[in-house]
């Protein structure tokens, strides 16, 4: 994996981070409205968004009669807790912040059946909230309010008033997580997603189209094994050649002896083959078996392709083969243009083959 890729996935996640500790930020409001009977049988209705939702709350809805804790306000202690025993009809436990955890206070609200737990906040807090955590105490509806919202309702419940609660779901907020902020987190969490797709497609065309390119390469190399062995010399043994007569002659490609009738192919080094053996192996290699010397630079068939091709070639090397400690011809492989005329003719003991090589050079 290049450096390019580990950086756009490292950004990536680090969107995803981000996105997920911000959404973990996020705080819901809660509005609570309260509904009594006053002195004069009047139904008075309070309205007001000024809850928020605990950590581990359901964010739902939740309405009943208000009940306060038997005794100590603060709803700690071993149950009963209050005076009610069963969830119907639909109740809301109100408990003030202080001497046990939330989850403490909520969990003894819920075991004796609320349907909500409102905890409202210490004294001298006036209407402040906070965003409580109770790990402990979930699948119930939690919310905090201020100290005074809560007193008020305290003393109405205190005085005999039955005081009706509805819950309801207000809006998110939290550091840096207004709507605009969501929009620009899901605005660049798909331009990072799009920017890493269009990556890999454009290195996956590459490639391809490297991969295509060296096999049309491929194949017009063959191409011109085809037309050089076309030109190696051919020939059919006879009985008393010195191929037939000798076992140190034999076929490097197939490991056997020559015999008389046989047809073998004379390459540019003088190595003779079974032209069966022989020709699948330049087709794919196109060198001799032996020496390793490039038939298609020996002939001359193939300047340009091999130049157009090979990005890796070779440094300025000359190949030279011998016989018998002789030399038999000189390659120049990679010559300047202005190099000596004379290196740049082939030398070959057998004259058929200068005659086709200068064919060539025509």
């Amino acid at each position: 994996m290049g450096k390019t890729t580990q950086h756009r996935l490292l950004l990536l996640l680090c969107l995803s981070g981000l996105a997920h500790y911000s959404a973990a930020m996020v705080f819901w409001t809660a509005v609570v409205e309260i509904s009594y009977d006053n002195s004069n049988n009047v139904t008075v209705d309070k309205y007001c968004d000024c809850g928020v939702y605990g950590r581990n709350s359901l964010l739902e809805k939740a309405s009943g009669i208000v009940m306060l804790p038997r005794g100590d306000p603060k709803g700690c202690g071993s149950d009963p807790v209050y005076n009610r025993n069963s969830s119907y009809p639909p109740w809301i436990a109100l408990v003030k912040r202080g001497n046990c955890t939330f989850s403490e206070k909520i969990n003894a609200a819920k075991r004796q059946g609320a349907a909500g737990v409102v905890v409202y906040n210490a004294d001298g807090s006036g209407n402040s909230t906070t965003h409580m955590a109770h790990s402990e105490a979930f699948d119930i509806v939690a919310i905090m309010i201020g100290n005074s919202q809560g007193l008020q309702i305290v003393q109405l419940v205190g005085n005999g008033t039955d005081v009706q609660m509805l819950i309801d779901l207000g809006s998110p907020h939290g550091p840096l997580m207004d709507t605009y902020w969501i929009y620009f987190l899901s605005i660049a969490f798909f331009i990072v997603t799009a920017a890493s797709i269009t990556y890999f497609v454009f290195i996956s065309a590459n490639r391809l189209f490297s991969l295509n390119a060296h096999r049309r390469s491929e194949r017009k190399l063959k191409s011109e094994a085809k037309k050089a062995i076309g030109r190696l010399q051919v020939r059919k043994l006879k009985t008393g050649d010195e191929e037939t007569t000798s076992d140190s002659h034999m076929c490097a490609v197939c490991i056997e002896s020559y015999k008389a009738g046989e047809v073998v192919t004379v390459l540019t080094c003088d190595h003779i083959f079974h032209k069966v053996c022989i020709e699948p192996w330049l087709l794919e290699r196109r060198t001799c078996p032996m020496c390793k010397c490039d038939i298609l630079k020996a002939l001359g068939v193939d300047e340009e392709t091999k130049e157009s091709l090979s990005a890796e070639s070779p440094p300025d090397v000359t190949v030279i083969t011998a016989i018998g400690g002789q030399p038999m011809y000189e390659v120049p492989l990679t010559d300047p243009a202005g190099s000596d005329p004379e290196r740049q003719q082939r030398h070959y003991d057998n004259g058929a083959f200068e005659v086709d090589s200068s064919a060539g050079r025509r």
